[in-house]
C-alpha cells in the first residue's frame, strides 16, 4: 500500500539504492541539489533536516516555502512529491506548484498517478490554492498522461532554455483530481 510521509531518516537506505537507480539523473521532486551529500547517513539527516525546513523558506533567492513528501511502500522509499506554495515568475513560467518523480523500478505501475491525486486531495481540503500549475518536458508521455489522468487542463507548449519545448498544465482542485481524469470545468 503506498503513503505519503515526510522525509524521514528511517528510509536512509531505501533512498540510497532508489538514488543509484537514478544514476545521477535530476530527480524532480525531491529537493535534492547539487552540494547536498545524500551518500553519508551524517549528510543524509542534514539533507532530510532541509526539507522538513523547507516549508519555512522566505523566497531569498527565489527559494519558495515547499511541502515535500516521500512516497513509500511500507519501509521502501518509493519517490517523493514536492509542492511549492505559490508561484514566482519563473516557476510560473517553467516549474509549477508540483513537482515529483518515481524511482525507476517503480515506474509504470500507477505511482505517481497516485500521489498527484493524493497531494490534490489533501490541497483541496485546505481549500487553496484554487488551482495548481505542473509542467514536464514535451517528450515525457508517461508525465503527461499522469497530469491529464489527474485532471490536468494543457495551457500551452514552451520553449525551454535547452531548446526543449515543455507542457504546461493546470488542474482546478476546486473540481478535485478525478479517478476518470476528467474535470467539469
Amino acid at each position: 500500500m503506498l503513503e505519503l510521509v515526510s522525509p524521514n531518516v528511517s528510509f536512509y537506505r531505501s533512498f540510497a539504492e532508489s538514488h543509484q537507480e537514478w544514476a545521477g539523473a535530476h530527480q524532480d521532486g525531491a529537493g535534492l541539489f547539487a552540494g547536498d551529500d545524500v551518500s553519508s547517513l551524517a549528510g543524509f539527516e542534514a539533507w532530510v533536516d532541509k526539507l522538513a525546513n523547507a516549508e519555512q523558506a522566505d523566497g531569498t533567492g527565489g527559494i519558495v516555502p515547499c511541502t515535500y513528501w516521500w512516497i513509500t511502500r511500507g519501509s521502501r522509499y518509493v519517490g517523493s512529491i514536492a509542492f511549492r506554495h505559490y508561484l514566482t515568475p519563473a516557476l510560473l513560467n517553467s516549474g509549477g506548484h508540483i513537482g515529483y518523480g518515481v524511482r525507476p523500478a517503480d515506474r509504470g505501475q500507477g505511482v505517481a498517478t497516485w500521489a498527484l491525486r493524493e497531494v490534490c486531495t489533501r490541497l483541496a481540503e485546505r481549500g487553496e490554492p484554487d488551482r495548481v500549475l505542473l509542467t514536464c518536458d514535451d517528450d515525457n508521455a508517461a508525465s503527461a498522461r499522469t497530469i491529464e489522468r489527474c485532471g490536468g487542463k494543457l495551457e500551452d507548449v514552451r520553449p525551454d532554455e535547452d531548446g526543449g519545448r515543455f507542457r504546461r498544465y493546470w488542474i482546478d482542485l476546486a473540481n478535485g483530481a478525478r479517478e476518470d481524469g476528467t474535470n467539469p470545468r
